[in-house]
This record gives structure tokens, C-alpha cells and sequence, in this order.
């Protein structure tokens, strides 16, 4: 007899708040785009869908609520998948800002980011010689000096506003192995209850690298951790 496979929940982040537009011609901004993509991944068999909003002229990060709602209610209209409303927003956003739309629309899932870190673009800024909007470059450069913080009382704050206030479960990402420290810590004082959606992240200036070493590494301090 065959054996039977776990069932795996597939997680598409549509635009994230990194990429900019002349990145890629894909990366949506306009917000029926970013609905649409989203039921699309959805119709492809994502589960969950994290979501960013973008100024729809030029495609920067933006908070506000009104934009994030053009986004969410195309998708619950026309699809069950769950909405994963960002709190990381976008470089240089204050906490308030960052929370603004996971308040407004209590959403069934939201991510939670477990640690301070260097969140450093500014590589990519020296692979192009031209831009579409002119925000790009001094977006990306200005990362070499960002702070992405995270601290234990943004984290608390959250999770008591969102989770307990709000009844909003987390998506839980972890940068590097610290944060994975950090969790324990923050589930060690009450602050979240399992289950757990632990979301490890690769790549980014400041955190983890992207080796298969790491990822092995990541799950098997989140199995200790946690339990598997």
C-alpha cells in the first residue's frame, strides 16, 4: 500500500515589501493586480496568501488600510484562502503604521517577526543603470543604514493587540536561528499559545544565507524547540 503523504500548506507571498518594480515586470502593484495574483495562486493551490500593499502609481510600500482593502475583498469575494495581512510593512514604516491594517481588518492570519535585525537591500541598487519610478534606487541604498526593528516589547505589544485582542493568528518569521531563541521566549511568557506557523526566511542582508546546511539547521533547533 502506498503511503500516504503529510498534507503541506503552501504559503505565496504576492509583491512582500523588498522587490521593486523594475525589478520585474511580474511583480504586481496595482491592487486588483495583487488580488488577482492572489486568487490565482490560490486557483494553483496556495492555502495562504501574504499580502503587501503598493501605491498604485508607482509601486512603493505603502500601509493604508483603504489600498489593503481593494485587495481583500476582491479575494474574499472570489476565494476561501487565508488572508495573512503583513505587520513588517515596509522599510521606514513606525509600528503604528506597520499594525494599521491587520487592526482595520482583523484578518485570520498576520505575521509576526521575532527579531531586530540589518534588513540590508542596498546590493541590489548596483545591478540596474535604469529605473521606472524614481523612489527605487535611494530605497534600496538607504537599507545600508535600516534597522528593521523588532524588539521584545514590539513583539509583546503585538501579540497582545493581534493574537489575544484580536483573535489573529501568527505567521511567525524567523530570520535567523536567534529568533528562533527569541520565540521560546516569547512562548515561555504566555505571549503566544501552539499551535506554531513558523515561517524560516533565507537570503536577506543580515540574516541566514540560503544553503540547504541552514535550512536543516533551522528546522531541526525548531523541532528541538518546538516539537516536530
Amino acid at each position: 500500500m502506498a503511503k500516504k503523504l503529510k498534507k503541506t500548506i503552501i504559503t505565496c507571498a504576492i509583491t512582500g515589501g523588498i522587490h521593486t518594480p523594475t525589478m520585474s515586470d511580474a511583480l504586481p502593484y496595482k491592487p486588483e493586480d495583487i488580488a488577482q495574483q492572489a486568487l490565482d495562486a490560490a486557483a494553483a493551490g496556495a492555502a495562504i496568501v501574504h499580502l503587501h500593499a503598493r501605491d498604485p502609481e508607482d509601486g512603493r510600500p505603502r500601509s493604508d488600510p483603504e489600498l489593503f482593502r481593494q485587495i481583500l475583498e476582491p479575494i474574499k469575494a472570489g476565494s476561501d484562502v487565508v488572508m495573512n495581512i503583513t505587520t513588517g510593512g515596509g522599510l521606514g514604516m513606525s509600528l503604528d503604521e506597520r499594525l494599521a491594517a491587520a487592526t482595520t481588518f482583523e484578518p485570520e492570519m498576520s505575521s509576526l517577526n521575532l527579531g531586530s535585525m540589518n534588513f540590508a537591500l542596498h546590493p541590489l541598487a548596483d545591478r540596474y543603470q535604469e529605473w521606472k519610478f524614481g523612489w527605487e534606487q535611494e530605497f534600496l541604498r538607504k537599507s545600508a543604514g535600516n534597522i528593521f526593528a523588532n524588539t521584545f516589547s514590539d513583539i509583546q505589544y503585538i501579540s497582545e493587540k493581534l493574537g489575544k485582542g484580536l483573535g489573529v493568528r501568527f505567521e511567525l518569521e524567523c530570520y535567523d536561528v536567534g529568533h528562533l531563541y527569541n520565540l521560546a521566549h516569547v512562548v515561555d511568557n504566555g505571549w503566544i499559545e501552539p499551535p506554531f506557523f513558523i515561517q524560516t526566511i533565507f537570503g536577506v542582508l543580515g540574516g541566514i544565507g540560503p544553503d540547504p546546511e541552514n535550512l536543516q539547521f533551522m528546522k531541526r533547533t525548531a523541532d528541538k524547540l518546538f516539537g516536530d
